[in-house]
């Protein structure tokens, strides 16, 4: 662990951290709140990643952190080139982004809502390698493109899409469809070890 993740966490462990990932529109943020409303927030924290990313790169650029946060047009404006600024500063400093987000954590169980590349799982298995669980969350193009999706070049063939969609052993996939077994059937076992690390 290096000395400056080592001065943040010795203070908050968490007793368990489920490391979501998944194509845009495919409903993380969705699945993600579930579990967070059926735990309560005194238990479960949600940590995005992406979070300090826009803020560090709203104030450097001079933009509205609060549109590039939101899921608008403002956003999308941004996206391709916010991606290339983020992975440079991962190049120089791959557990930059986890630190900050994780900095304010002090819950049992923290919910990684939006982890998108091998460097983010690496920092959370070097550093809580006991605790850390992988989930991902799955959707049909269909299913993404009737919620929104329109595929863009540069974003949807980029790291930040694609850097998870091989050579990860997940713990849980969860299919978001109207189709698949009941969300709250395949959130089961995921809750239930959730409320055993926070002792409940």
């Amino acid at each position: 662990m290096d000395s400056s993740a080592a001065l943040e966490s010795s203070h908050l462990e968490p007793k368990l951290i489920l490391i979501f990932s998944g194509k845009r529109k495919s409903g993380k943020d969705y699945v993600t709140d579930v579990i967070v409303d059926r735990l309560g927030e005194d238990v479960c924290g949600v940590v995005r990643l992406s979070a300090p990313l826009k803020q560090a790169y709203a104030q450097e650029h001079g933009l509205d952190a609060e549109q590039l946060a939101s899921s608008g047009p403002y956003k999308e404006l941004y996206r391709a080139d916010m991606i290339s600024w983020g992975e440079a500063r991962r190049l120089r400093d791959p557990g930059f982004f986890c630190r900050l987000a994780t900095r304010g954590a002090h819950q049992p169980v923290w919910v990684v809502s939006d982890a998108r590349r091998m460097s983010d799982l690496r920092w959370f298995w070097a550093n809580f390698p006991q605790q850390t669980r992988c989930v991902r969350v799955q959707s049909r193009e269909e299913t993404r493109k009737r919620r929104g999706w329109i595929y863009t070049p540069g974003v949807d063939d980029a790291e930040s899409e694609c850097g998870l969609d091989t050579g990860v052993d997940f713990h849980w996939i969860i299919m978001n469809e109207a189709d698949a077994p009941s969300l709250d059937d395949q959130l089961r076992p995921i809750l239930a070890l959730a409320a055993e690390a926070a002792g409940r």
